[in-house]
């Protein structure tokens, strides 16, 4: 079931409609407060839409987020806002994906069913281990010498990430690609500044995630499993 929260009733229907013809169960509502009321089956997904009467969607997804139940179903945000600025708060708040208005409803469709596969493919995951670091994908923990370390969602997704590429460069577009779902057009520092937060919370095994100048990151730190 997918929970859509969307309050322009045209992009409502059409969205409800689409996803239904690609075979997908859909419960949509006008704003949160009639989601909370309504929504009686538990949500595989859900597509918030930024700005919404009564709560905003990041105010949902902070919710859902901090909601043991919900914190690990996937929440793609729908938004006419389409800034750089606006695609990392949202992110960052621990969206899986960012889809601004206007959009197709192809890519629309591809976009979930990315996510859903993302979703599905964590359950399988085993612990990383590497030095002093134990990073759980079940737990969504992250253990330095046996002292737990607070990350954010994309913090411990880069991290999951150069630790499943041990070894290997990683440029920016393909980190951005993997971590935040999307790419930015031209230059941007949203990677450096999650590593240089990652290495510092991580602190003196930080330093296994490797600049390689003009190019990426790489995980470098050492395989004890």
């Amino acid at each position: 079931m997918i929970y859509l929260v969307e309050d322009d009733p045209s992009i409502r229907k059409l969205v409800s409609y689409a996803l239904e013809n690609a075979g997908f169960s859909v419960a949509s509502f006008s704003s949160g407060e009639e989601m909370e009321k309504n929504g009686k089956e538990k949500a595989e997904l859900y597509l918030l839409d930024i700005m919404l009467p009564g709560r905003s969607g990041l105010e949902i997804l902070e919710s859902i987020r901090s909601t043991p139940e919900t914190r690990d179903v996937p929440v793609i945000m729908l938004t006419a806002k389409g800034t750089e600025y606006d695609r990392v708060v949202g992110l960052d708040s621990g969206a899986d994906d960012y889809i601004p208005k206007p959009f197709g409803m192809m890519e629309l469709i591809a976009r979930i069913k990315a996510v859903l596969r993302r979703a599905g493919h964590e359950k399988e995951k085993k612990d990383l281990v590497s030095s002093s670091i134990v990073l759980s994908p079940l737990s969504h923990t992250v253990k330095v010498n046996g002292e737990k370390v607070e990350l954010t969602l994309k913090e411990f997704s880069l991290l999951e990430l150069l630790m499943e590429n041990r070894g290997i460069v990683l440029d920016r577009d393909r980190i951005l690609s993997s971590v935040w779902g999307y790419s930015f057009d031209g230059e941007n520092r949203t990677v450096d500044v999650h590593i240089r937060h990652l290495r510092e919370k991580l602190g003196k095994e930080g330093k296994a995630i490797e600049t390689v100048k003009g190019v990426g990151y790489r995980f470098a730190g050492d395989n004890d499993e």
